[in-house]
C-alpha cells in the first residue's frame, strides 16, 4: 500500500486537470464509472483499481506530453476522478 500512496503523492499534473477532476468527484459512481473505465464486470478492491488506474493514467499523460492527437482530455479527467475517489477508499495509515 505504501507504494500506491507514494505514487499518488508524487503525481504532478496541470492545475486545470486536477481542478476538473475535483469538480467531477461529486458525480463519481464507483459501480458505474470504475467498471466502465476498467472494462470490468466486477468491482476490484481499491488497491487493485488504483494500480490499474495509475498505469492507464501514466499512458495517457505520456500521450498528452507528446501532444499526440489521440490524447483525450475527457478520458484523462475521468481517470483522475477515479484515482482520487479510489484513493479516498484506502485505509488511513497513522504515523
Amino acid at each position: 500500500m505504501t507504494n500506491l500512496t507514494g505514487a499518488l503523492n508524487t503525481l504532478r499534473r496541470p492545475r486545470l486537470l486536477i481542478r476538473a477532476a475535483r469538480f467531477g468527484l461529486r458525480d463519481y459512481n464507483r459501480e458505474r464509472d470504475l467498471k466502465r473505465l476498467m472494462k470490468a464486470e466486477t468491482l476490484p478492491a481499491p488497491t487493485r483499481a488504483i494500480s490499474s488506474l495509475i498505469a492507464e493514467e501514466a499512458r495517457i499523460e505520456e500521450t498528452r506530453r507528446a501532444r499526440d492527437a489521440a490524447y483525450s482530455p475527457a478520458r484523462h479527467v475521468e481517470l483522475l476522478i477515479a484515482l482520487i475517489a479510489e484513493a479516498r477508499l484506502l485505509p488511513r495509515i497513522v504515523t
